[in-house]
């Protein structure tokens, strides 16, 4: 599974799943800890160990202030990461070449929650647009489509 996978490839970091996080969070990272709710199903726990990995990656200092502008840059950045690590563009375009349908077959062909899907779309048009060309293909973020081009 991913989520397994993924807590092995970081095996550096401490990766624990506990029973009550701060101010109701799914997820938390700090000093090379993540901590992550263990009630969530892995489906979940895959998404929000991606989050946590990209603040891992991206985040310097305690950002839990979304007030603060800088916090809440840190805070895309980090969620982009845990994006484009969970739902890169060459995974969208192995599922279109795999048949898959729909939003719903999307999120069970990356193995992340459709919510988690919506949210990373919506980025991906904030950064690429309505679409984008990768490699031979056109990926449109909304409608939701993949596009082959002949050359």
């Amino acid at each position: 599974m991913l989520y397994e996978d993924l807590i092995s490839k970081y095996s550096h970091l401490t990766i624990e799943e506990v029973p009550d996080l701060p101010q109701g969070l799914g997820g938390l990272y700090f000093d090379n800890v993540i901590l992550l709710d263990k009630y969530r199903n892995t489906r979940e726990k895959y998404c929000l160990l991606t989050e946590e990995l990209g603040h891992y990656h991206t985040s310097a200092g305690d950002i839990t202030d979304q007030s603060k502008l800088v916090n809440r840059k840190q805070e895309v950045r980090a969620r982009s990461w845990g994006f484009e690590k969970a739902i890169p563009l060459e995974k969208i375009v192995q599922a279109y070449k795999a048949h898959v349908k729909n939003r719903f077959e999307l999120a069970e062909f990356l193995d992340v929650t459709e919510s988690y899907l919506e949210e990373a779309l919506e980025r991906y048009i904030q950064v690429y647009g309505i679409c984008v060309k990768f490699k031979n293909y056109v990926i449109r973020f909304d409608p939701l489509g993949v596009t082959e081009m002949f050359i």
